[in-house]
């Protein structure tokens, strides 16, 4: 049977044998969305991602990452595991993504034995893997290969799994046989990610403003986050899930069979006092091997503060006080105002108790 299988279909039987959900392949052409990316950057949507405007051409098609490619083999992996639990009034929420251990090196590690098979398959050929570390609109080659459509959240959704994925490319010089494209969107006239953000970072369908993005405030920005937006920052910590979790696509995805996908913590959520008790050696070894590292541990404790100062609990104060007196100026900033908030919230509960008393 194996014997009688094309190359292309040997490569898909491969990659779902090591753990992969969705496989398809794509020509390698200059994708649809180039030109929907440049309109995006000029609008100032990057916000301070500076590196999204480095190789801006090179995303016009994969060959400026490898010379003579042909092929495009697109993977995806599930990582919807448990349900969230509710966090509580001193937790703070992070997205599925980033629950469990670096999805990259996940990732990294299955390409690159699919690599090695493609090799010996095709001794000579050439190949390159790509987990987030090329100018490639995973996406749009996702959407070639037929693996989903992309939604009004930006998101790449599949019928059957939804849109909690994460997805690898594997490049190639041999010309493959290309699966059809997914030319249908069925989001319809469904706009409940659009309606549901809670700071409002959607433009309009298929255009996410992350200036005003939950997930980039609370990862990619260095500075302070604009305070017209801290309260709808909520108690997310790291990242948002928000446009996901309200997707009628999303109700009934198949939990992931990858441990490594499994929340370190016991619900996902995190304790904040204790992030912001933590000395930098603790919170570093906390955070070591997750993709919590990118926002580094001054964005971890400003997001803290923030979210505490959302929670209004007094409970809260005394770390906030040891943060005002303390040498970073971002998270110090966050927590005075922070402070501030459980101030203004304490005394609204203190007049609203008083004007209930007969």
């Amino acid at each position: 049977m194996i014997a009688s299988m094309s190359l292309s279909e040997r490569i898909k039987s491969e990659a779902i044998r090591l753990g992969f959900d969705l496989v398809g392949i794509a020509p390698a052409v200059t994708p649809q969305g180039v030109a929907h990316w440049g309109e995006w950057l000029q609008r100032g949507f990057a916000g301070e991602m500076s590196y999204m405007n480095r190789n801006t051409a090179a995303r016009e098609h994969p060959s400026h990452i490898l010379d003579g490619v042909q092929s495009v083999v697109m993977v995806a992996m599930n990582y919807r595991t448990t349900e969230p639990a509710p966090a509580g009034p001193l937790e703070g929420r992070v997205s599925r993504y980033a629950w469990g251990e670096d999805y990259h090196r996940i990732l990294r590690e299955r390409l690159k034995k699919l690599g090695d098979f493609l090799h010996a398959e095709l001794p000579g050929c050439r190949s390159r893997i790509v987990v987030d570390t090329a100018p490639l609109l995973e996406r749009d080659f996702a959407r070639l290969a037929g693996i989903g459509w992309i939604g009004k959240n930006t998101m790449l959704i599949n019928k059957w799994t939804g849109s909690w994925l994460f997805l690898g490319a594997l490049l190639t010089d041999a010309e493959l046989e290309y699966d059809t494209p997914h030319e249908a969107s069925h989001c319809g006239t469904c706009t409940r990610c659009l309606d549901a953000c809670p700071t409002d970072a959607f433009a309009g369908p298929y255009q996410l403003d992350s200036r005003r993005c939950t997930s980039y405030l609370t990862i990619e920005l260095r500075g302070s986050i604009p305070e017209s937006l801290r309260p709808g920052v909520e108690n997310w910590l790291f990242g948002c899930d928000v446009c996901q979790d309200v997707c009628p696509w999303n109700r009934k995805a198949p939990p992931s069979n990858e441990p490594g996908f499994d929340p370190r913590t016991s619900d996902g959520n995190v304790d904040l006092v204790r992030l912001l008790e933590m000395n930098d050696d603790e919170l570093t070894a906390a955070i070591s091997g997750t993709t919590l590292t990118r926002t580094r541990l001054r964005g971890l404790r400003r997001n803290a503060a923030i979210i505490l100062g959302n929670s209004g609990s007094p409970r809260c104060v005394p770390v906030l006080q040891r943060w005002v007196a303390g040498p970073d100026p971002i998270v110090s900033e966050a927590a005075l105002w922070a402070l501030e908030r459980i101030a203004e919230s304490t005394t609204n509960t203190s007049t609203a108790e008083t004007q209930k008393s007969p």
